[in-house]
Order: structure tokens, then C-alpha cells, then sequence
């Protein structure tokens, strides 16, 4: 039994994932978008939603208190979305053919299995990344006759459900 991080990243590369991409207007009012894992629902009562940044993300300062972000939950077909907004060196803020605005002028990701508008209401150090905690204000997804599917991500790889990767 060892504790090593290569071990720790191993373990949790074992732990089927869906992927989000989390946008927001940020502090110049461009759009802003990186790609997170680490996306859990809190609470129903008030409805809470949680995220984790890795401290070194060149837009940490963009999630500010009382900023409004979006929890976009991406569908099996839009890997390329994804690898986008999570390579680094992008200019994440130039990212507009993929936005469509909400009503509270948050960037939204277009096409997605359902988009999470929330309000930053707290923040925590967590290790090497900052855990956001956003009250939920608004909740968009379309149900359709056809069962949409998720993008998964599993050992390091994208993988669809049902079909071994």
C-alpha cells in the first residue's frame, strides 16, 4: 500500500467521469471557459453545486465572489469541445462560435446535454486547486424522444457508455 501521487492519480483514473465544460463571463465580461471533472451536486435545499480549479488555471481570477458561472454538461459527440477548452495555452476567451448568451448574459455552451447557471457564494483552498461552491439559479436542458448520452471520461480516455471505449 503506498500513498504516492502517481498512485493517488491511478486509482482515481478509475473513477468513471462524466466531463463539463464550466463557462462564465469572467472579469472583462468576454467569455471564459475551462473543462472540469471535478463537478458534483451539493445540495437540493438550497440547490448547490460544487467545482474544483486547479490553482495554476490561467483564469482562476475570472470566478470571483458573486460571479455567475455555468456547469455545461457535454454529450458523447463533442469531444472536440472538450480537448479544447482543456489544452493548455488556449485563449479561453476566444472561444464565441461555441456560446449562446442565457437570459443573465452567461456564456452557455450550445448543444449540450443541460447547462447549470449558478452563483459563486463561497470558495475553499483545497491542495493544489479552490473548491467553488455555487448556489444554482438556473437549470436548461431539452428532453427529447431521443435518450441523449454523456461524454465519459475513464482511465484517461474518452469511452462511451455501453460500449467499452
Amino acid at each position: 500500500m503506498t500513498k504516492a501521487p502517481e498512485y493517488f492519480k491511478g486509482a482515481m483514473s478509475l473513477f468513471a467521469t462524466g466531463v463539463t465544460v464550466v463557462t462564465t463571463s469572467g472579469s472583462e465580461g468576454s467569455g471564459y471557459g475551462v473543462t472540469v471533472s471535478a463537478f458534483a451536486s451539493v445540495s437540493l435545499e438550497p440547490q448547490l453545486a460544487l467545482i474544483c480549479l486547479d490553482n495554476k488555471l490561467s483564469g482562476l481570477e475570472h470566478f470571483e465572489p458573486g460571479c455567475l458561472f455555468a456547469v455545461n454538461i457535454l454529450r458523447d459527440d463533442q469531444e472536440d469541445i472538450s480537448n479544447y477548452f482543456a489544452t493548455a495555452g488556449t485563449d479561453r476567451t476566444q472561444a464565441c462560435e461555441f456560446y449562446r448568451n442565457a437570459d443573465s448574459g452567461t456564456p452557455l455552451l450550445k448543444d449540450c446535454l443541460a447547462c447549470i447557471e449558478c452563483k459563486l457564494t463561497e470558495s475553499y483552498p483545497g491542495g493544489d486547486h479552490t473548491i467553488l461552491l455555487g448556489e444554482v439559479v438556473e437549470v436548461h436542458f431539452e428532453s427529447s424522444g431521443q435518450e441523449p448520452q454523456p461524454l465519459v471520461y475513464f482511465r484517461g480516455r474518452y469511452w462511451e457508455l455501453g460500449a467499452g471505449g
